[in-house]
């Protein structure tokens, strides 16, 4: 298949450009049966996921860019991107870790978001594709970098397998005591994109956790792990989104939506096991999460602004679902929640797939 016929329609030659001497590149993985998932080693970024609907028509379900100058410049800086060191939140950006306080960038208000000012997303990584099917990034992260202690070393592996499968792996290790919490920001929209690209108020969502982290009004966890059962955060069955989106409710005012991390239901740390399900009822759409981590954050596009994306679409807002797998936010300052910490001699390891599918 030449460039010209790509589902995708996206070419190589759009994604090469040099970004502090390195060199961006386009990748696109192809199964048995044709479906498409497009990346680029700038950020990590997934540009599309090419899966049928229920009539067989196929469309790409992720938000990203159609060129590397979109991407770098996107107006949603951590569009469809790999997220590290740190995922989420970290109260005031200070933690202590083996009796020393650290003190990260302040990018979300008055806390650390997402890795700091100048994080992975915005990295361009080392990146060779194994086969037609797979595709791995390899990353330095200097001591310091971002306030950050030790120096990391970060694999991420995409693959797409011949069930629709994008399986994503990490690993990572360090040469000094430091934390991580590592995740991918991808942007689904079952539907399709559009201009614009319609709402996810019908989306059907469920999540597999009884329990998921309150949060302050600026979108950190008091510290309470409350049970989602009478509140807008009850997805142990499927419902859409939008009522709870939109709930008279403390919490979803907090998050401008749905932008909470769910305790996922676990037999046994660190297992492999079932996390989320969105089914979009107008095409017949589906997508699980499965996942190694202990939490999954939900979020609901609630700050998207009708920026442009892939080949002349735009992202309204609420016009896509984030189900990001990861440690809980703020987990340096609670002792209680799953730990983060990485020694030397240890591996970080994760593991989280989305599979695409039709509802019978």
């Amino acid at each position: 298949m030449t460039e010209k016929e790509n589902l995708c329609g996206l070419r190589k030659k759009d994604f090469h450009t040099t970004v502090d001497g390195k060199q961006t590149e386009l990748f696109i993985l192809r199964n048995e049966k044709g479906y498409e998932v497009a990346v680029t080693n700038y950020g990590g970024a997934i540009l599309a996921i090419m899966v049928p609907d229920k009539d067989g028509q196929i469309a790409n379900v992720i938000q990203g860019h159609s060129n590397i100058n979109d991407t770098i410049n996107s107006a949603e800086q951590y569009l469809s991107t790999l997220i590290g060191r740190f995922g989420n939140r970290i109260c005031k950006g200070r933690f202590t870790l083996g009796g020393k306080e650290y003190q990260l960038a302040l990018n979300d208000g008055s806390n650390h978001l997402h890795g700091g000012l100048t994080a992975w997303n915005k990295k361009v990584w080392d990146a060779y594709q194994m086969n037609e099917q797979s595709v791995a990034m390899t990353l330095l992260s200097p001591y310091g970098e971002e306030g950050f202690t030790g120096e990391m070393r970060v694999t991420v592996e995409y693959t797409w397998t011949d069930d629709n499968e994008l399986k994503i792996e990490y690993l990572a290790t360090t040469n000094k005591k430091t934390i991580v919490n590592l995740t991918h920001h991808a942007f689904f929209s079952l539907t399709g994109l559009g201009n614009p690209t319609p709402t996810v108020d019908d989306l059907e969502c469920e999540v597999n956790a009884d329990f998921y982290l309150p949060i302050d009004a600026t979108s950190i966890p008091t510290g309470e792990i409350l049970k989602v059962e009478g509140t807008p955060f009850d997805f142990r069955t499927p419902k859409a989104l939008g009522p709870a989106m939109n709930a008279d409710d403390e919490q979803v005012k907090n998050g401008s939506g749905v932008d909470h991390n769910f305790v996922l239901n676990k037999k046994e740390f660190g297992e492999l096991s079932f996390a989320a399900r969105i089914a979009d009822p107008n095409t017949g759409r589906t997508m699980e999460c499965w996942t190694t981590e202990p939490g999954l954050q939900v979020y609901t596009g609630n700050f998207q602004s009708n920026y442009p994306i892939n080949h002349g679409c735009t992202a309204q807002r609420r016009s896509a679902v984030c189900l990001e797998a990861q440690h809980f936010p703020d987990s340096p300052n609670r002792a209680y929640f799953p730990p983060v910490v990485l020694n030397p001699g240890e591996r970080y390891r994760q593991t989280t797939i989305y599979k695409f599918g039709v509802k019978e």
